[in-house]
């Protein structure tokens, strides 16, 4: 039994560490010009992007027209089998629509994850020779998304982090909550397959 709470309390502190990392993430500051942002995708509704992701397309938006990034790839795979587009596709077609030109963005279509975002979008970087990077997502989601890519060895990543006004906020930090133990786990049973192999 006091093993248990001990536990408990190991992983309630945990929590409410991740917790207090989302609620202090900051951009990247002084944010520095990068040859392509990442934007990370989320939910399509349809054929649209969410509400949700309509907040990360406007920071891409900006960053892209103030000239800090000169390129942008939109990552992230279909949501259902019934979705006309990917979110890839429906990100791109937003920001076509709002004056980037389409050779301006690369599409990554096949992510599911934060982690397959990040990898598969390095795997663009790499065929194209890109190094610099700003990663484009929202606050509650920046510290794992930066803990990614670090650990998939980005050369300086950056942050560009947007506040959601559309979000439910306790819903989404649990469910990053989650998500971010979710990969420790991996992390952890990676470094460990590293070190047996």
């Amino acid at each position: 039994m006091l093993c248990l709470l001990i536990v408990l309390l190991i992983g309630l502190v945990w929590a409410g560490a991740q917790v207090w990392k989302m609620n202090t993430a900051a951009s990247t500051s002084p944010l520095q010009q990068a040859q392509i942002g990442i934007v990370l995708g989320a939910s399509m509704w349809g054929a649209e992007p969410s509400p949700g992701l309509k907040e990360r397309l406007e920071e891409a938006l900006r960053l892209y027209r103030n000239g800090t990034v000169k390129r942008l790839i939109v990552s992230g795979g279909l949501d259902k089998p019934d979705f006309p587009y990917t979110e890839a596709e429906g990100m791109q077609r937003y920001l076509v629509d709002r004056g980037i030109p389409a050779q301006h963005i690369v599409l990554e279509n096949h992510a599911t994850s934060t982690f397959e975002n990040l990898l598969y979008s390095q795997r663009i970087m790499n065929e194209y020779g890109w190094t610099s990077t700003v990663i484009i997502t929202h606050s509650y989601h920046g510290p794992r998304a930066m803990e990614i890519a670090q650990f998939l060895n980005f050369d300086h990543p950056q942050l560009a982090l947007t506040e959601s006004k559309v979000l439910n906020m306790p819903l989404h930090q649990s469910r990053e909550v989650l998500a971010h133990a979710k990969w420790t786990l991996q992390r952890w049973w990676t470094s460990v397959q590293t070190w047996l192999a």
